[in-house]
């Protein structure tokens, strides 16, 4: 990710395969990596790493493909095979590397013969030759010129070099060169947290108009966020100048709230950038007018001298009461966030699902697309936990009806295909803002990974309806009682809550045991997220995970 010509997935694939030792090996992906050459990157990885012997031509030019794996890549490889074995001379043979890369059929025509002759006065038999010509003809037509296959490859290594040894500065960097892309910046985003890197929410003490490093971190930038403009952010930056502010009405009284703009201001809001001096964000946005009022007064009373003896105007202005509205939820945090931002930056409204998920089985986007990587066919099947962030339908030539969904997790922003038999028996579940559960089918395709959703079920939901089942995981023997005791207390509470029923699993954590071990417990219990808590707690109970579905 964000280094140079090797960043779409397939490429990252063939550089895996590959394994790269020299820079030569990247000249020839980044030559290989094309319509047409590029179906001889396996054969080039497996030659390279012994899995596979490599094919000879011939003697006299065996040398000439050494490092490209007994593979014609570049046409400088072309001149250089008909120089050595056919006579020609190096503007005789860039003339033949002209007519075939262009494939004009008179001039080719034109020079076979002379090509057979050369050959064969240098002791090539006439079929080996003929074998030669019909292979360069081949290869000269997608021929990499290697000079500038070098040059791509080069700044491939450089780009790699400074992000192994300075991956704060330049993730900060890349991030600057693509400001303005909200999806771009997503993905380095991302890229950042596998990275192990902190990515610094926007903050109006700390961030500038751009990405910066600050103590080892990115910080995001203010401009960064959606409609916030750069001369409201320098305004900002001229109005903090090296005094951090100390409140919401000293941002007010030292920043001009009027020139920024409400809008800016709520963006500003909505990303968390006013964290820092009030973490509500819904009582910040819902003060704005109050606060943009408060400043205006703040200008007009400075410019108009009107101040205490002391010089001290402000203390004069008692600032005004704001709004104390309760808290948004996580999920309608993230949600205004993204909308400010383009994306869950501080988190994804399916971290609230995260034990449920992985106690079913159910993957994220990576992990499908790094199983289809890693499967031979190219091919991965399973669930995968999704919020679905908009739905394009579509119809096909023949009236078939068929959706682009566009999903996204905590790994990534991605589409799926959903076509109509699975679209008609799915209506109830696909609506945008809602978390899904996707039966998908993943397929690598030409590098890339084309998701294809087969069925769609609801997120079962938090609170109010059954959590489905529980597996403890223990490590010590007592531990069963105390989950028992629990379990009889809550049987017979009167709550609305012990509707939800599911089954009890327990999970021994021993090193001697060769496998796991599930023991069920007979019958239906209390399943509610106030008894996982209470069982979470009990002495000798590692994790409590939600699994769906019997086991």
């Amino acid at each position: 990710d964000a280094v140079f010509q090797v960043e779409s997935a397939g490429m990252k694939d063939a550089l895996r395969r590959m394994n790269p030792t020299c820079l030569e090996d990247i000249v020839a992906l980044v030559a290989l990596y094309r319509p047409g050459p590029m179906e001889n990157i396996p054969e080039y990885c497996d030659v390279k790493n012994g899995r596979k012997s490599r094919k000879k031509l011939h003697p006299k030019i065996d040398h000439v493909l050494d490092e490209t794996q007994g593979i014609i890549v570049y046409q400088e490889q072309v001149m250089q095979i008909a120089q050595l074995l056919a006579g020609y001379s190096l503007g005789g043979a860039d003339l033949l590397r002209r007519a075939m890369g262009k494939k004009i059929k008179a001039a080719m025509d034109a020079e076979r013969p002379n090509f057979l002759k050369g050959a064969e006065l240098n002791g090539v038999s006439k079929s080996k030759a003929n074998s030669i010509w019909e292979l360069l003809a081949k290869f000269a037509d997608y021929g990499f010129n290697k000079s500038h296959a070098a040059v791509y490859a080069l700044v491939s290594y450089q780009t790699a070099w400074l992000k192994t040894h300075y991956p704060v500065e330049f993730m900060a960097a890349v991030m600057n060169c693509d400001i303005g892309d909200t999806d771009k910046l997503d993905h380095y985003a991302k890229e950042v947290s596998r990275l192990g890197i902190e990515l610094l929410r926007p903050c109006i003490n700390r961030s500038t108009s751009h990405f910066s490093v600050v103590d080892g971190r990115v910080a995001y930038a203010l401009g960064g966020l959606k409609n916030v403009g750069i001369e409201a952010v320098k305004s900002i930056q001229s109005a903090r100048g090296d005094s951090p502010f100390a409140s919401l009405f000293d941002f007010a009284s030292r920043a001009d709230l009027k020139s920024i703009g409400k809008r800016s201001l709520e963006i500003l809001a909505k990303a968390g950038a006013f964290d820092e001096l009030n973490d509500n964000r819904r009582a910040v946005l819902a003060g704005l007018d109050t606060l943009i009022s408060y400043s205006a007064t703040v200008k007009s009373e400075r410019e108009s001298a009107q101040m205490s003896l002391f010089g001290d105007m402000e203390a004069e202005l008692e600032p005004p009461l704001l709004p104390s509205p309760k808290p948004w939820s996580d999920e309608e945090k993230y949600k205004e966030e993204a909308s400010a931002i383009g994306f869950f930056l501080s988190g994804h409204p399916l971290e609230a699902y995260a034990d449920y998920l992985a106690g079913s089985g159910i993957l994220d986007y990576r992990r499908i697309c790094d199983l289809a990587f890693e499967n031979p066919g190219g091919e991965a099947s399973g669930k995968i936990a999704a919020t679905i962030s908009n739905i394009q339908r579509r119809k096909s030539g023949k009236g078939n009806a068929y959706a682009f969904l566009q999903l996204s997790d905590a790994t990534a922003d991605y589409e799926a295909v959903m076509y109509s038999e699975a679209l008609d028996a799915c209506q109830s579940v696909l609506e945008t803002g809602r978390h899904a559960i996707l039966t998908v089918n993943a397929k690598e395709e030409s590098g890339q990974i084309r998701l294809f959703a087969l069925r769609a079920e609801a997120m079962p939901a938090r609170s109010g309806t059954k959590v489905n089942n529980f597996r403890i995981f223990i490590d010590d023997s007592t531990a069963p009682e105390h989950v028992k005791s629990i379990l009889e207390r809550v049987q017979s509470l009167r709550d609305p809550a012990a509707r939800n029923r599911g089954a009890i699993l327990f999970s021994p954590v021993d090193g001697d045991l060769k496998s796991d071990v599930d023991i069920a417990i007979p019958g239906e219990f209390r399943t509610d997220e106030e008894v996982r808590r209470a069982l979470a707690g009990v002495q000798g109970v590692v994790k409590v995970e939600e699994f769906a579905g019997a086991r």
